[in-house]
C-alpha cells in the first residue's frame, strides 16, 4: 500500500506520519508538497497536523486554496482513503470533504494532553482493528479543536453513524467533563457520507509504538492497511 503525506507550510506532524507508515507500518510513503497537482499512484493520503500557513485568517482556509487540494478532492470522490489529522482534519472542513468548522477551544487556551475516546464504530476502513464501544488513549494538541455544526448536520451525522470517535471518560463515560474542547456531542473524529475520508482531532501517530507509551493509534492507520489489501486481493 502507497501512502502520500500531503506537507503544507507549516505543517509539523508530516515527518511523525512518515515515520509510522514507513518504519512501523512497514509500507511505502511519500511527502506530497502542496504545490503538486497530482495524487495518482497513491493508495491512501494523509493531511497531517500543524499550522498551516500558520493559522492566519482561520485555521485551514488558506491550505484549502494550495494547488494540491483539487486533486485531493477529486481522489476523495473517486472513494480513495483520506485521513485528516487535526490541522489535517481543518482543512477537510475548510475544503467541504467534512461537513461543520472548527471553534476556538472552548478554553481559550492551546491543549497538549493524553484524552481517551470512544469507539462508535468498528466496521469502517479506519476502525476495522477496533472494537465499537471501546475506549482508546490518545494525544491532542491544538488550539482551534472545539467542532461545530448545526442541528441539522449533527442529526444527519448521528442518524447516518458518521461519528466515529467521541471524548469521554477512562471507563467510556460520555460527558462534557471530558471533552476536552466543547466539541458539540463530545466529537472527536468524523466520516463523510461515503466514510473513505475520515477527520480526526487527536493525534494517532502521536501514540503508534509502546516506546511512546501506546499503541492505539497505531490500529487506526493499521485498519486501513487491512482494508485497501482487503479491496485489492
Amino acid at each position: 500500500m502507497k501512502f502520500g503525506v500531503v506537507v503544507f507550510p507549516g505543517s509539523n506532524c508530516d515527518a511523525d506520519c512518515y515515520h509510522v507508515i514507513k518504519e512501523v507500518l512497514g509500507q511505502e510513503v511519500d511527502y506530497i508538497w502542496h504545490k503538486e497537482i497530482a495524487v495518482q499512484g497513491y493508495d491512501a493520503l494523509i493531511l497531517p497536523g500543524g499550522f498551516s500557513y500558520g493559522d492566519y485568517l482561520r485555521t485551514g482556509a488558506i491550505a484549502r486554496f494550495s494547488p494540491i487540494m483539487p486533486a485531493v478532492i477529486e481522489f476523495a470522490n473517486q472513494g480513495g482513503l483520506i485521513i485528516g489529522i487535526c490541522n489535517g482534519f481543518q482543512i477537510l472542513l475548510e475544503a467541504g470533504l467534512l461537513p461543520g468548522a472548527m471553534l476556538r477551544n472552548r478554553s481559550l487556551k492551546f491543549i497538549c494532553d493524553k484524552v481517551h475516546l470512544q469507539v462508535k464504530r468498528d466496521d469502517t476502513p479506519f476502525t476495522r482493528l477496533l472494537k465499537q464501544d471501546e475506549t482508546i488513549s490518545i494525544p491532542v494538541a491544538h488550539g482551534e479543536g472545539n467542532y461545530f455544526c448545526d442541528a441539522e448536520t449533527l442529526a444527519e451525522l448521528q442518524r447516518e453513524k458518521r461519528i466515529l470517535f467521541t471524548y469521554c471518560s477512562p471507563s467510556g463515560e460520555e460527558d462534557m467533563v471530558f471533552n476536552p474542547n466543547g466539541s458539540i456531542a463530545n466529537i472527536a473524529g468524523i466520516t463523510n457520507k461515503q466514510g473513505n475520508v475520515l477527520g480526526m482531532m487527536p493525534h494517532p501517530e502521536r501514540c503508534s509504538e509502546h516506546i511512546l507509551g501506546g499503541t492505539d493509534g497505531y490500529r487506526i492507520f493499521a485498519s486501513m492497511l487491512q482494508s485497501w489489501q482487503e479491496v485489492s486481493c
